[in-house]
């Protein structure tokens, strides 16, 4: 995906909550036993645009910072917005890191949602689990499959009225990567995976209609 002007104002207009998520995320991390170590190593998987970067400044300038996404648009405009100064940027897939236990902590925002539930998912946390060190956690946070009530219809229209509310006139083309062609699990499905990925199972953070955010510990 490229990082189109105004990208950041887009998905905050689209996801309720989103302005607030880069802060919990750091902030659980940093409360973390081992991220919250001084200088602790940490791994923000999926950079895009450097929100949750940003705030990992702000909240833990000691942290050792490693960012990480296979697009080079996102990760060229995460790297104008930021600097080089204490962040190690890779074009890369966490697949393809091989940093095996080098990090206390991890952030994946808005990614495992665009993977294949045909084994492409489950590669992906194991690979950020092999990542921590044991007892190191990971924030994740994505679009889930809505489960099945009555009232779905009427949540999706909220969505729907939560964007026009905010004003989103995004140029269809910005808005598909972020609303097309993804693969969201239901709780179900996700604690089976992240148990098979190395992780506990995992805690509920946030949500806002169908985008969730949990707390996993990869098990020792």
């Amino acid at each position: 995906m490229s990082a189109p002007i105004g990208y950041d104002l887009i998905v905050q207009q689209l996801i309720p909550g989103y302005a607030s998520l880069a802060r919990l995320a750091v902030a659980l991390l940093a409360a973390s036993p081992l991220a919250g170590r001084q200088g602790a190593a940490v791994l923000v998987a999926g950079c895009g645009t450097g929100a949750e970067l940003v705030e990992a400044r702000a909240q833990r300038p000691d942290w050792r910072l490693t960012a990480i996404d296979p697009s080079a648009e996102m990760l060229a405009a995460a790297r104008q917005r930021l600097g080089a100064e204490g962040i190690s940027w890779r074009q890369s897939s966490v697949e393809d890191l091989q940093a095996d236990g080098c990090f206390a902590g991890a952030l994946s925002v808005l990614v495992l949602q665009s993977l294949p539930d045909d084994g492409t998912k489950l590669a992906f946390l194991a690979a950020l689990a092999r990542s921590l060190e044991p007892g190191g956690q990971l924030v994740l946070v994505d679009l889930m499959a809505p489960e099945r009530s009555a009232l779905q219809r009427q949540v999706g229209e909220a969505w729907l009225g939560f964007q026009r509310a905010s004003g989103l006139e995004a140029d269809p083309e910005v808005l598909e990567p972020l609303t097309q062609g993804l693969y969201p699990i239901g709780e179900a499905r996700l604690n089976s995976l992240v148990n098979a990925a190395g992780f506990s199972d995992p805690a509920k953070i946030f949500q806002a209609l169908g985008y969730e955010g949990f707390l996993l510990q990869r098990t020792p």
